[in-house]
């Protein structure tokens, strides 16, 4: 199968080149792409990220959130992760879909690897989820695309993906990480990823060249990562209407809040509890309504309205965390 190669681990760089190739790049028959992210978050397309998303934690260790243009649920990239993408003109959807990813299936099979996929979107081995896939039509273009688990930081997974309304957390991170599994186990041949990627491309490209892009193309490609992929409109701004409840017990009293976020917008804030004040917050939840929900805009506005006037003691730094947390 013929190939493009992808050198970038840059998240929003590399959703950039998927679409591209979905919507730009014309053939007759299919072709794939391997590729690395540095670690990062990536959002299906339609996910609220307040909700499946440990955003502190991702702030704290400097992981990369991203979203992409095909459904399903959120999932963890690290170096240790290899991801697949495969762009094909469409003639049957399920027929294609399902050629595309026995293309992978039958290459972990011959590299040893009794892999199966199984459900909506799993690639198993042994019953322990190696993989995930998702998919989207372009016109006559098919895009499917994946991950393939060889040696990932499955703490890290757990902690990034881990927030009261994850489906991760629903499962029961105990459970979730009994069920994941790393492909590194059943490949003894391959000491490192770096192995794994060249058997797999072997595999799967067989005689076939690599498809080269140009530098205009290359160019295209960057611009859209800056304009679209890049941006907290992007990654933000399309979460859903999510509504959040939070109590916590300060030197103040006990603060319970309630929010609502809308497209990454704060549009409701109330607060309750027996908490000491000098002031009523009335003016600070004026303040804080239609600001961006996250830590720079919400701290700008702590700065003309600081939390202590509202609540005895509390700094702006331990509000922040109480509401992004």
């Amino acid at each position: 199968m013929q190939y493009l190669k992808n050198p970038s681990t840059d998240a929003h760089y590399n959703m950039a080149f998927d679409e591209y190739c979905l919507q730009q790049l014309s053939s007759d028959a299919p072709l794939f792409c391997l590729w690395q992210n540095a670690p990062a978050v990536i959002v299906g397309q339609n996910q609220n990220v307040y909700t499946e998303v440990n955003l502190p934690y991702l702030r704290q260790h400097g992981i990369q959130l991203a979203r992409r243009v095909t459904g399903g649920g959120a999932v963890y990239h690290d170096l240790q992760n290899l991801n697949f993408t495969f762009v094909s003109p469409l003639h049957d959807l399920d027929t294609d879909v399902s050629c595309l990813l026995d293309h992978i299936v039958q290459a972990l099979q011959q590299l040893g690897v009794p892999a199966t996929f199984s459900g909506r979107n799993d690639i198993l081995v042994e019953e322990h989820k190696v993989g995930g896939t998702a998919k989207r039509v372009w016109h006559d273009r098919l895009m499917v695309h994946g991950t393939l688990m060889y040696d990932v930081d499955i703490p890290t997974l757990t902690e990034v993906l881990s927030t009261p309304q994850s489906k991760l957390t629903a499962k029961g991170i105990a459970s979730v990480r009994s069920r994941v599994g790393n492909l590194r186990q059943w490949l003894p041949q391959c000491p490192n990823v770096q192995s794994f990627y060249h058997l797999l491309h072997k595999q799967l490209a067989g005689t076939d060249a690599e498809l080269v892009l140009d530098v205009h193309q290359l160019h295209a490609i960057n611009q859209l990562a800056v304009e679209k992929f890049a941006t907290w409109q992007w990654n933000y701004g399309l979460s859903p209407l999510g509504t959040f409840t939070k109590q916590q017990h300060f030197a103040c009293g006990t603060i319970e809040v309630r929010l609502c976020v809308e497209k990454g917008i704060l549009t409701d804030i109330r607060f309750g509890g027996d908490f000491l004040g000098n002031y009523s917050p009335t003016p600070l939840i004026a303040a804080l309504t239609g600001t961006r929900f996250e830590h720079d805009a919400l701290l700008a506005v702590l700065r003309q309205q600081p939390v202590n006037r509202f609540f005895d003691q509390l700094t702006n730094d331990q509000f922040l965390q109480f509401i992004l947390s």
